[in-house]
C-alpha cells in the first residue's frame, strides 16, 4: 500500500471555476426572468414546461443518491474514489426541494385533479383519499425531507471520515443505508407517481415507479462519467481514478440500459395484451400524430444506440467514448421525461415551446451553480476511507 496514492490536488481549486460561476448564475436569472414573464402569459404552459425541466434534474440527483446507498449497503471497494461526486450530485436534492415550491403556485395548471371542474367524476371519487391537496403536499415534503436528511447524514459522515479516519463512520453509513433504502424506494415511487402518473388520475401502471428508477439510475451514471472526466482533464484524480473505474461505470450503464428497456417493454406488453381502456390511453396518445415520431425515436435511441456502443468491451474503457455515450443517454432520458409530460399537454401532437428550454437552462443553471459553489468544500473523493487502496489499485 502507497503511502501517498496521488500526486494530485484532493481538494478543488475555486480557481477552476473562473467565470463559469457568474456566467450560470447570470444564465439562471434570464432564464427565470424570461419564464416569469411567459408564465404570465400562457401559464399552462409553463406549467408543464416548469414540471419537465424539474423532473429531469431531480432524476439525476435522486439517481446519485441511490448509488451511494449501493455503494454503502454492498460495501462496495471499486467506487470509493468516485463515491463524493455521487455525494455532491445528491446534495442538490434540497435545493430541488425549493425548486419544487413554484409548481404549487400551478398546481391545478398540471394535475387535473385538482381542478374544481373533475371533482365529480367517478374515477377520481375512488381515488379521493389518496388524491386530496393536504395529503399531496405533505407527501411531497416527506419525500424531500427524506431525501434530504439522508444524503446530508451519509455526506457528514463520509467528510467526517476524512478528518479522524475512523471507521465508525463507515459503520454509521451502512446502518443508515439499511434503514434508508425501503423508505427511497417509497418515496422514489410515489414521487413518480404523485407527480407524473399523476398528470393523469384516469390512468394507472404498477410497474410506473421502476420505470422512473431505471432512467435515474442511468442517467446519474452518465452525469457521474463526465464530471469526472472533466475534473481529471481539470488536472484532479491523477492516480487515482483509472480507466479500471470507467471500465466498471461502462458495465452499470450497460446494464441499466438493458434494464431501462426491459421495464418499459413489460409496461407496454402488459397494457397492450389487457387492453384496458383506463390503461392503454397513455400509450394510446403517445403513438398517434406526431408523438409517435418521439416515442419511436426513445425506442431507438434509449435502447438500440447505447446498446450497441456499449456492447463491445473496449469502448467501455475509453473515457472519451464513454463520455459521448454518456451525452447521448442522457439527451434520450431527456426526451424520456419530455414524452411522458408533455402529451399531457399537447394532446394532438408535439408542440415544442420556448418555455420548455428556459426552464431547463433556470433549473439547470441554479442546481450547476450550487454544484460548482459546494465542490471545493470537501476532499474531492474521501481520503481516509479504509477501502480506498483497494479502488485506487482496482482491476478487473
Amino acid at each position: 500500500m502507497r503511502d501517498d496514492p496521488t500526486e494530485s490536488p484532493q481538494t478543488f481549486d475555486y480557481r477552476h471555476v473562473g467565470g463559469r460561476f457568474i456566467g450560470l448564475v447570470a444564465a439562471a436569472l434570464i432564464a427565470y426572468a424570461a419564464i416569469f414573464v411567459g408564465a404570465a402569459f400562457h401559464p399552462e404552459q409553463f406549467a408543464f414546461s416548469y414540471l419537465f425541466a424539474f423532473m429531469f434534474c431531480f432524476t439525476i440527483c435522486v439517481g446519485g443518491l441511490f448509488w451511494v446507498l449501493v455503494h454503502h449497503a454492498v460495501d462496495a471497494e471499486w467506487s470509493v474514489v468516485v463515491r463524493r461526486q455521487l455525494e455532491n450530485i445528491a446534495s442538490l436534492l434540497p435545493m430541488l426541494g425549493l425548486l419544487f415550491v413554484p409548481l404549487v403556485f400551478v398546481a391545478p395548471q398540471v394535475w387535473q385533479w385538482m381542478r374544481p371542474e373533475n371533482a365529480h367524476d367517478p374515477m377520481l371519487l375512488e381515488k379521493r383519499p389518496y388524491l386530496t391537496p393536504a395529503f399531496f403536499w405533505g407527501r411531497a415534503a416527506f419525500y424531500f425531507f427524506f431525501f434530504t436528511v439522508a444524503e446530508t447524514w451519509l455526506r457528514r459522515n463520509s467528510i467526517l471520515q476524512d478528518k479522524d479516519g475512523a471507521a465508525r463512520h463507515t459503520v454509521m453509513n451502512r446502518r443508515i443505508t439499511f434503514a434508508s433504502l425501503p423508505l427511497f424506494a417509497l418515496c422514489l415511487t410515489f414521487g413518480a407517481i404523485d407527480w407524473l402518473m399523476g398528470l393523469d388520475y384516469r390512468w394507472f401502471s404498477t410497474i410506473w415507479g421502476v420505470y422512473i428508477f431505471a432512467g435515474a439510475a442511468l442517467g446519474s451514471l452518465c452525469v457521474l462519467v463526465l464530471l469526472i472526466t472533466a475534473l481529471r482533464g481539470a488536472g484532479y484524480f491523477r492516480d487515482v481514478i483509472s480507466v479500471e473505474h470507467y471500465h466498471i461505470i461502462g458495465k452499470l450503464m450497460f446494464a441499466f440500459t438493458v434494464f431501462w428497456a426491459y421495464i418499459g417493454f413489460s409496461q407496454y406488453m402488459l397494457i397492450w395484451y389487457a387492453n384496458i381502456p383506463e390503461e392503454t390511453t397513455y400509450f394510446l396518445r403517445r403513438n398517434t400524430g406526431s408523438w409517435q415520431i418521439l416515442s419511436t425515436a426513445l425506442v431507438i435511441g434509449h435502447f438500440f444506440v447505447p446498446f450497441l456502443l456499449l456492447l463491445p468491451n473496449p469502448g467501455k474503457r475509453k473515457p472519451a467514448f464513454l463520455c459521448g455515450v454518456a451525452v447521448w443517454i442522457l439527451l434520450m432520458h431527456l426526451l424520456d421525461i419530455y414524452v411522458v409530460v408533455l402529451p399531457a399537454l399537447h394532446k394532438a401532437g408535439v408542440a415544442v415551446s420556448w418555455m420548455d428550454f428556459a426552464c431547463l437552462a433556470a433549473i439547470g443553471c441554479t442546481l450547476a451553480a450550487v454544484f460548482l459553489r459546494r465542490l471545493g468544500d470537501a476532499p474531492l473523493w474521501p481520503l481516509r476511507d479504509p477501502r480506498l487502496p483497494q479502488s485506487i489499485a482496482l482491476k478487473n
